[in-house]
C-alpha cells in the first residue's frame, strides 16, 4: 500500500497550526487548535486507512471492485468526533463561565498558584536539606538487622 506525500504535509500543516493555536493563552484559540488537531488525526486515520472498495457486507460489489473497504477506519473516526464535540463542548461552557466572571477571554497567571509554587519550592529546598543520608562506612553486603525476618532469606 502506497500512500501519497501531498495529505501527508497538509495533516502536518493541520497539526502544527493546531498546536501553535493550542499554546495560546486565549480560550477561544484553544479550542480551535484541539479542533484543528482533531480534525488532522481524523483524517489521517482516514488516509491510513486505505483505498476505498466495495462495502463490506457479503454478496455486495461496488464497480466490480476485488477490494473490500475496512470498516473500522470509519468507526474510529466516527467515535472520534463524537468525543471531539463533547470536550469542545466542554471548553465552550468553561469559556463562557470565565467570561462571565472576569469579562476576559484571555487565560492569566493566577496569583494564588503562583504563591503555592514558591512555597513549595521553599518545602522542597528544606525537605532536601533534612533528608538522612546513609552512611557509606555501614553500606555492606553482610546481615543487617532486616535479615533476621521471618520468610527472608537474604541474597544467596
Amino acid at each position: 500500500m502506497t500512500t501519497s506525500f501531498v495529505p501527508l504535509v497538509l495533516l502536518g500543516g493541520l497539526t502544527a497550526a493546531g498546536v501553535y493555536l493550542l499554546l495560546e493563552r486565549n480560550l477561544t484559540r484553544m479550542l480551535l487548535g484541539l479542533l484543528l488537531i482533531s480534525n488532522a488525526i481524523n483524517l489521517l486515520i482516514l488516509v491510513v486507512g486505505g483505498r476505498s472498495g466495495s462495502p463490506p457486507i457479503r454478496g455486495r460489489s461496488s464497480n466490480n471492485s476485488s477490494i473490500i473497504a475496512d470498516p473500522l477506519a470509519q468507526a474510529m473516526i466516527l467515535t472520534a468526533i463524537v468525543i471531539t464535540m463533547g470536550v469542545a463542548a466542554f471548553i465552550l461552557a468553561m469559556n463562557y463561565r470565565s467570561y462571565r466572571l472576569t469579562t476576559e477571554e484571555e487565560v492569566s497567571d493566577d496569583p494564588e498558584d503562583a504563591k503555592v509554587s514558591e512555597l513549595a519550592a521553599k518545602d522542597s529546598a528544606a525537605v532536601e536539606e533534612d533528608v538522612a543520608h546513609p552512611d557509606p562506612a555501614r553500606d555492606t553486603d553482610g546481615p543487617d538487622e532486616l535479615d533476621a525476618l521471618p520468610g527472608y532469606e537474604g541474597s544467596k
